[in-house]
């Protein structure tokens, strides 16, 4: 297949872009083939200088970039020859199969939506990030930052999205979806998490168990959580940041280092009808490569059609 990477996307951007690209191709296969769009004469220079040849992927070039501090829909409307834009182009035109970055993540969401098109019946869509479980497994957040102001149908499908990535990519047969909240009973929350709830609780699309607090985050509690994008990223900024304070204080063992954001390398853009992943902004070159290989994962689960034939079999 071929994965389309934004060279240019991130804050350690290229060098740690190029790395992880190189540390990719260890771990692809021979009909893998990674599209390197930015600067021409930046990416082969470095490639030079660390003396791999250009064979192994194939460099577009694309002058200009999105800085992780403009605005999205500006940026990408304008911008027309930055990498994300270029790359949002080859995918729709089909000349890759997937696209990733670790740049600007509103203007991957629009490009999303501009280039590629949500898939049928689909509001509005989201990403989701995979936390650790005490007992070994993992647990699904979403949104993290896409919809910080949804509606609560918004919320719902949340669920679904969610729901399908567990199973289709983690493969977590009938996975259970919980809803973030303050307290455990139906009735707790704000407006917003109580109507979802009342959508949710005798839902067809997916296992619902209820409520889930933020002290069972980490717990056997639910394979998904959903939460409006400004709770779920606070949330994750939050873990991170526990993360590395554990680290610097040495107090780390197998369950806290699953916690650390390379092992994982980005998250899917859920609910549009193809492959785009979003990877972290101060992504290094393991992170890279895991954004890489999370890219070609996706797609070769075939996640979008599956959803697509999902929520036609509901409708």
């Amino acid at each position: 297949m071929n994965i389309g990477l934004d060279i240019m996307g991130g804050d350690n951007a290229p060098d740690s872009t190029i790395d992880g690209a190189i540390l990719a191709c260890k771990d692809l296969s021979g009909d893998d083939r990674i599209f390197l769009f930015g600067d021409k004469d930046v990416i082969s220079e470095k490639l030079q200088k660390r003396n791999k040849d250009c064979s192994y992927f194939e460099i577009v070039h694309a002058p200009d970039a999105i800085g992780m501090s403009d605005q999205p829909i500006k940026a990408f409307t304008q911008k027309t020859q930055s990498s994300i834009s270029i790359g949002f182009h080859y995918l729709k035109e089909g000349k890759i199969d997937a696209f990733a970055s670790a740049g600007n993540s509103g203007a991957m969401v629009v490009g999303s939506m501009y280039s590629v098109e949500m898939i049928q019946g689909i509001f509005r869509p989201c990403t989701a990030v995979v936390l650790p479980k005490e007992n070994g497994g993992s647990t699904f957040l979403l949104d993290i930052g896409t919809n910080p102001d949804p509606k609560p149908e918004v919320m719902y499908q949340f669920g679904i999205l969610g729901s399908f990535y567990a199973k289709y990519v983690y493969n977590i047969e009938n996975p259970r979806v919980g809803l973030l909240n303050i307290g455990a009973e139906a009735e707790k929350g704000n407006i917003l998490t109580q109507a979802t709830y009342k959508l949710m609780k005798d839902s067809k699309h997916f296992n619902f168990v209820g409520n889930v607090e933020g002290r069972d985050i980490l717990l056997d509690t639910a394979d998904v959580i959903v939460s409006d994008g400004f709770t779920g990223n606070v949330l994750l900024k939050q873990l991170e940041s526990m993360y590395h304070l554990l680290r610097k204080r040495n107090l780390y063992d197998e369950f806290v280092e699953r916690m650390n954001y390379e092992n994982f390398g980005g998250t899917p853009v859920l609910g549009i009808k193809s492959t785009v992943v979003v990877g972290h902004g101060i992504s290094n070159d393991n992170a890279i490569k895991n954004m890489i290989l999370l890219t070609k994962n996706v797609h070769k689960a075939e996640l979008s059609l599956k959803i697509q034939d999902e929520l036609q079999k509901h409708s």
